[in-house]
């Protein structure tokens, strides 16, 4: 849905909800916000700044906060907002209206909040190519290091291990969808890597994570959990991420769950680290799926960590994953 669909909607169904009549006037095109909203509220016209997202994750959610400071009195707009997320921007005092006509604002120390109203499904557009399990791994490679995209098909196949087939639908799928521009004849850059970046780490979490899990985990000795740090991962083939990995890089937080990737087998990992199988365990293990000559390292790149922290959808998480994304990737993207 794009961005007028997504206005109109909105405006019309709060109408229809609440009898508030509104009037939108669109910003320039390069405009940090998206335009204006004036609200008549029971012969009282409002106008706020609005921002439009399609779809607000925690992701947004500090950068939404920083657009509410400055651009008072400030609305964001969307097709959709998570629950939890609405009630981080009610904490924040910030105004909000979703497309099906659920709105939060508080005019003049008045509050309005309606949350009753059901949740507009989107259209489901065909997919990307580049967004698929496979794609996604190449995706992650080329975010990493942008070079990749000029090299050969048949050594991005290698290095990601993907068909050489898949490369070439990736490849035209990222043109499709804007992230991959022409230089010349022979060469292409990345282009919009904040978006890529967005929408791979909304796709890891959907589409690839749950297919590589191995399983989840307990210590057999409880106390090896606190002692994380202690613990003697094979190098080479173990990997720490999420929480223990941030924690590693920044020092700034303390788990509350373990997760490793890996090319050990479920029975090497049980052996190795004296581990039991429990679906309420507080260790988290997936298969390594990217390949790398850093052999030395014990956890994995930063982008990973960064996309698991935010789909936590935790705030103490989503805080150091602005960390990460400040010190490791802001520069290269």
């Amino acid at each position: 849905m794009n961005q007028e669909e997504i206005i109109f909607l909105a405006l019309d169904n709060l109408q229809k909800n609440t009898q508030i009549q509104s009037n939108w006037d669109p910003a320039s095109v390069h405009a940090e916000l998206n335009g204006f909203l004036t609200l008549n509220i029971e012969n009282q016209k409002i106008r706020y700044n609005v921002e439009i997202k399609n779809e607000l994750r925690y992701i947004h959610l500090q950068q939404v906060i920083a657009h509410n400071r400055a651009n008072q009195p400030y609305m964001l707009l969307a097709h959709s907002i998570f629950p939890k997320i609405k009630d981080q921007l009610r904490l924040n005092k910030i105004a909000y209206l979703e497309a099906n006509g659920n709105i939060y604002l508080t005019p003049n120390g008045i509050t309005i909040w309606i949350d009753t109203n059901t949740a507009i499904e989107k259209s489901k557009n065909k997919s990307s190519r580049a967004f698929t399990k496979t794609g996604l791994k190449v995706v992650f490679k080329f975010l990493i290091d942008d070079t990749w995209v000029n090299k050969p098909y048949r050594q991005i196949a290698e290095q990601t291990g993907t068909g050489i087939g898949n490369i070439t639908n990736i490849i035209n799928g990222l043109k499709q969808d804007g992230f991959l521009i022409p230089l010349n004849r022979n060469e292409h850059i990345l282009n919009n890597k904040k978006d890529l970046l967005d929408k791979w780490v909304n796709a890891y979490e959907q589409k690839l994570k749950p297919n590589i899990k191995i399983g989840t985990f307990r210590f057999l000795d409880d106390v090896n959990f606190y002692n994380w740090k202690n613990l003697p991962l094979n190098k080479g083939k173990s990997y720490w991420g999420a929480e223990p990995a941030a924690d590693l890089l920044t020092n700034y937080l303390r788990p509350a769950e373990l997760t490793c990737y890996t090319t050990e087998t479920r029975n090497e990992l049980i052996k190795n680290y004296r581990l039991i199988p429990d679906e309420t365990g507080n260790i988290k293990i997936y298969n390594k799926f990217w390949h790398d000559s850093e052999m030395d390292k014990n956890t994995v790149p930063p982008l990973l960590i960064y996309a698991d922290l935010i789909n936590m959808n935790d705030r103490r998480c989503t805080e150091v994953a602005q960390k990460i994304y400040d010190e490791y990737l802001q520069n290269k993207l």
